[in-house]
């Protein structure tokens, strides 16, 4: 039975891998849509932050703010990858993207950087708290 306790800071990972995974699975097929990939892009880089401020036992708004989140981090002194800080850029991707709207469509660059910068996040969140 898994731990579904939003302070265990492993279950906050678990889902931001999972977010990952679902993000990385692009196909040609019909009807997928590089917006909603690069969502779980952003919803993984925000879970795993989320991870970190929790193994840091560090409350947080309720937010999608990624910029927010790195901000939180970095006030307790916590260094982060200058790196990591682009991204920020993924926020876009959590309410903006996900909707029909004034914004250009998502292309395929755009949604294979999306995915590299969750990596990136994700991997640091893990090995932050791996060895917290």
């Amino acid at each position: 039975m898994r731990d579904l306790n939003p302070k265990n800071p492993f279950e906050w990972l678990r889902r931001a891998r999972g977010d990952l995974i679902i993000a990385k699975n692009f196909s040609e097929h019909e009807g997928i849509l590089l917006e909603d990939l690069c969502f779980h892009s952003q919803q993984a880089t925000e879970k795993a932050l989320k991870g970190v401020l929790v193994s840091l036992g560090l409350e947080f708004p309720r937010t999608h703010s990624i910029t927010l989140l790195l901000e939180l981090i970095t006030e307790i002194n916590v260094e982060i990858p200058s790196e990591l800080f682009e991204a920020g850029r993924l926020t876009f991707y959590a309410v903006q993207a996900r909707y029909p709207g004034a914004y250009s469509e998502v292309e395929y660059d755009d949604y294979l950087e999306a995915v590299k910068i969750a990596e990136k996040v994700v991997d640091w969140a893990q090995e932050y708290i791996n060895n917290k």
